[in-house]
């Protein structure tokens, strides 16, 4: 311990003071070997950036169908109201409520025209009148528009001709016109397949096809075309001679099918001029009545309205056998002959159609349609195709 002591307290040897200059040092290096100091051992401060006045970027949007921005709502010339479907809406009878609110099925601000929860009326449909009939400027407008665009009459050749290219061997171009009837997007097909030819085939199944004279006059006056050609539920739609596909009519789309407003009931609780117990003996005893018909899903009903016609000259209740159907579809069969025929409804239960001739029936003596028609030309040469021809389509 001693020993460590002494050597501890011993005077240090001085050494001799030099002098460090960094600078020196720094320019000795700097003309031997170049060397500079890296950016880490001695940080310049950062120079600011200049600020632009460029805008920000927005944020990104998915692209979506409802978002229209600055774009102000399309307009359509189309001389008549928009509905979901033309052929299964009847104007005389009024709905009596609506299911949803005045969603308009055309987008919000895509189209002009207001939505009234049944169609998107071409006017204003802020009327003095509830029950009045249609413009017939609209009308007039119509007529002027299918005449200039038909131009002079086909002859029986060239209708004969524009019939055999719509055959099935010929082309598979066809629109099929299903129980929702004309549509109102199925006039943008028909426009479409008018782009590649002249003539287009529609084929109708279901429930439109009851009142075929209805269906040919709403594609006619919605299309402003012209029937050439029509054998059961098979048409050949013209489109016309002095059709230019580059100049069709904007027909807007509509993007979801809206929903159908309240209408009255179609079965009562008592039939008119009949007691409770009178009504409840008469739908027991339609049911018994053995069927007139059973119809097939999707068929063809053109000769349904007839039949029950020539049923009412022998008996007061008729059946109609409609197992495998939709409810909805044959409420609208029952719908339509209430009209055509026309007869009371008795009940629709366990899939059947009873209707009644009612007390004071009188045999209309009005002529329907025809399961094949025949086009005359302006000569008197029939425009009517083989039979060979109408079975191969």
């Amino acid at each position: 311990m001693f020993v460590i002591r002494t050597i501890s307290r011993e005077k240090s040897i001085p050494r001799p003071h030099t002098s460090f200059n960094p600078c020196s040092f720094y320019s000795k290096l700097r003309e031997l070997y170049a060397f500079e100091f890296p950016s880490s051992v001695s940080p310049s401060p950062p120079e600011p950036k200049p600020r632009s006045n460029k805008p920000p970027k927005p944020r990104y949007k998915p692209p979506s169908s409802l978002d229209l921005g600055d774009k102000k709502p399309r307009r359509s010339n189309l001389p008549f109201d928009f509905q979901y479907s033309y052929t299964e809406t009847s104007p005389s009878v009024r709905p009596i409520g609506l299911r949803e609110p005045k969603y308009s099925p055309f987008g919000p601000g895509r189209l002009d025209r207001k939505w009234t929860g049944v169609c998107a009326p071409a006017v204003d449909p802020k009327a003095t009148s509830v029950e009045g009939m249609e413009d017939p400027r609209l009308e007039e407008k119509r007529r002027v528009m299918r005449e200039n665009l038909q131009g002079e009459p086909l002859t029986g050749a060239e209708r004969k001709a524009l019939v055999e290219k719509c055959q099935k061997n010929k082309t598979k171009r066809q629109i099929n016109l299903g129980r929702d009837g004309l549509t109102h997007n199925m006039l943008n097909d028909i426009h479409n397949h008018w782009k590649h030819g002249e003539a287009v085939r529609i084929k109708c199944l279901g429930v439109p096809t009851v009142d075929m004279k209805n269906v040919c006059t709403q594609l006619e006056d919605k299309t402003f075309g012209k029937i050439i050609h029509r054998h059961g539920g098979l048409l050949v739609l013209y489109r016309g001679r002095n059709y230019n596909p580059k100049k069709r009519p904007f027909i807007p789309l509509m993007l979801w099918r809206p929903h159908e407003p309240i209408y009255p009931r179609l079965i009562k609780t008592t039939i008119d001029g009949l007691s409770i117990d009178e009504t409840k003996e008469m739908r027991k005893k339609g049911l018994a009545v053995p069927a007139l018909t059973k119809l097939a899903k999707n068929g063809y009903y053109g000769s349904l309205v007839p039949m029950v016609r020539d049923a009412f000259l022998s008996c007061e209740l008729v059946r109609i056998d409609c197992k495998g159907l939709e409810r909805s579809d044959y409420k609208k069969i029952g719908c339509k002959l209430r009209d055509l025929v026309p007869c009371i409804l008795v009940t629709f239960d366990k899939e059947q159609i009873v209707v009644w001739r009612g007390k004071d029936y009188q045999p209309l003596d009005i002529g329907y349609l025809t399961v094949r028609e025949t086009f005359d030309d302006v000569d008197g040469n029939t425009g009517c195709v083989d039979d060979k021809v109408v079975m191969e389509m």
